[in-house]
């Protein structure tokens, strides 16, 4: 009898940790990652963790990574007006090094 209780109550601690779990990674307004600009081989990685709203590019901006869950929008310009490249999650893409900006699930 009591391998039978030890055994149900394994049981119903795999199906909390499981349930908390999986609602944490269904949640909505869980974490979205981050966004990686690399500008030159002398300067450090700009980062930016779960970005929201417009984003200005920094002047010498190279390559943007989208770390994210969700599509990361770029823009020509530093107010987010003028559309650019649309990057899926785990891809990146060149930006013109000056005047850009992005923003996040849009």
């Amino acid at each position: 009898m009591k391998k039978v209780l030890a055994s149900g109550a394994v049981l119903v601690l795999f199906a909390l940790v499981f349930a908390v779990e999986s609602s944490a990674s269904a949640d909505p307004a869980a974490d979205t990652g981050r966004v990686v600009v690399f500008s030159s081989e002398t300067q450090a990685l700009d980062t930016w963790d779960d970005p929201e709203g417009c984003r200005r590019l920094p002047v010498a901006a190279h390559v943007l990574v989208n770390e994210t869950d969700r599509v990361v929008d770029t823009y020509a310009d530093p107010f987010c007006t003028t559309p650019g490249v649309s990057v899926q999650p785990g891809y990146g893409t060149h930006v013109a090094p000056g005047t850009g900006s992005f923003s996040v699930g849009e």
